[in-house]
């Protein structure tokens, strides 16, 4: 990224790429540098895109859904002529965008996340005993192990595999989707592509299936419901929204369990007070969302020329929403870089914010919460293992941004 000295001050073009490693690797520097100079900055890279920094920009943008659209969510350009993926509610507008959440929200309200509990619980305990034997410390070794890969990875994918229904023998299948789809270069467009079309060929082959015979599943149960003009769901509506869940679920979990793990691998301290406090981690868990927030959406101006911020946006222009830089505005948050597991005030954003608000946020904490409390009780001493890799940490993503290989040395 240029440096001060380089650029015009009064002008919001910048040379950044968040698709380049200075970005992926140390997104919330990059941040903390446009935000007081330039908190609504331009890029001409990735085919051009707008990225607010603040709080109040970000959030402005989000709720006005009638200036900003969310017909092309994705980070990533998408070449000109290209069809835009359908994937109700997250890529609709309202007035349909409302009716499409109602469906769904059921399915990931309290009374459902409890169910899920304990089958949580299993997932995570039968990764632990296979990273114990991997690395010896079942029969007291120390030992190293990728933690992303061993573990993160794993609980997100079969718990949401169990609430849509499909077969765990897939789950390398559904993780190599979520990488292509939302981990890709901005120049990937193939890959993404690629991905998108195997993705909505299973989930049409598996409505398809449910419709001759349903299931105690997602799909059967939205085969079974009706718009509130009568209609039932479109087969591209149910594969649509088959694939948002699957997907969303599996990646921003992923990367918020490796994160929260790598946090409390640097930060003895932390990590010492959650084993002896294991009734502060629902607190825990909302500060290190706030912090490592992964998720940057994208809007497209849909209505006339625009502004964020006395920014003039044009119409057509898109624009990218990184929530973990709202959640890292000192205009809202005191001491914002700091990690403070007992943070008493924390309104971040990290599911978002506006109309499009995770519908998983109540699952994903529940998976949070299970993944650190199991981890606490099987690993409470561990360390980055500084000596591997990229001192033990190497980030990925941009869509979703987390941990990608984080070498933890355990039974210490």
């Amino acid at each position: 990224m240029s440096t001060t000295a380089d650029i015009d001050t009064s002008s919001p073009e910048r040379d950044f790429d968040v698709y380049s490693d200075e970005y992926i690797q140390g997104a919330a520097d990059v941040w903390d540098e446009l935000r007081p100079e330039c908190p609504v900055a331009h890029s001409s890279h990735n085919g051009g895109h707008w990225m607010p920094t603040t709080w109040d920009d970000i959030a402005a943008v989000a709720y006005d859904t009638e200036t900003f659209s969310s017909r092309d969510i994705a980070v990533a350009p998408t070449p000109e002529g290209v069809g835009l993926l359908t994937a109700p509610p997250i890529t609709s507008d309202p007035p349909f965008h409302t009716d499409a959440r109602r469906l769904l929200l059921p399915f990931f309200g309290p009374t459902a996340v409890d169910a899920m509990v304990e089958v949580t619980r299993s997932i995570a305990r039968e990764r632990l005993d296979a990273i114990a034997a991997e690395t010896g410390t079942d029969g007291g070794g120390v030992g190293v192990t990728d933690a992303a890969d061993t573990y993160s990875k794993h609980i997100p994918v079969r718990v949401i595999a169990r609430i849509l229904g499909l077969p765990e023998s897939d789950e390398p299948k559904f993780t190599r989707w979520a990488v292509d789809v939302l981990q890709s270069k901005g120049d990937e467009f193939d890959r993404r592509a690629d991905a998108t079309r195997e993705v909505l060929v299973y989930f049409g082959e598996l409505t398809d299936q449910r419709r001759q015979e349903r299931a105690d599943d997602l799909p059967s149960k939205l085969l079974d419901m009706r718009l509130p003009n009568g209609d039932p769901l479109a087969n591209h509506h149910i594969t649509g929204a088959s694939f948002l869940l699957l997907l969303a679920g599996i990646d921003t979990t992923w990367s918020s369990i490796s994160a929260s793990l790598m946090h409390l691998a640097m930060n003895p301290a932390d990590r010492e007070r959650l084993v002896a406090e294991p009734e502060l981690i629902p607190t825990a868990i909302e500060e290190f969302l706030r912090a490592y927030a992964p998720v940057t959406m994208a809007r497209v101006t849909a209505t006339d020329d625009a502004e964020i911020g006395g920014c003039p946006v044009a119409h057509g222009d898109k624009v990218l929403l990184p929530f973990g830089a709202g959640n890292r505005d000192p205009a809202k948050f005191d001491r914002p870089d700091e990690v403070i597991i007992d943070r008493a005030e924390n309104r971040h954003f990290a599911f978002g914010l506006g109309i499009h608000r995770c519908l998983g946020s109540n699952l994903a904490r529940m998976e949070l919460k299970v993944a650190i409390e199991e981890w606490l009780a099987r690993f409470p001493n561990f360390e980055l293992a500084t000596n591997v890799g990229r001192g033990g940490v190497e980030w990925g993503g941009v869509q979703v941004r987390g941990p990608r290989n984080l070498q933890l040395r355990v039974g210490i």
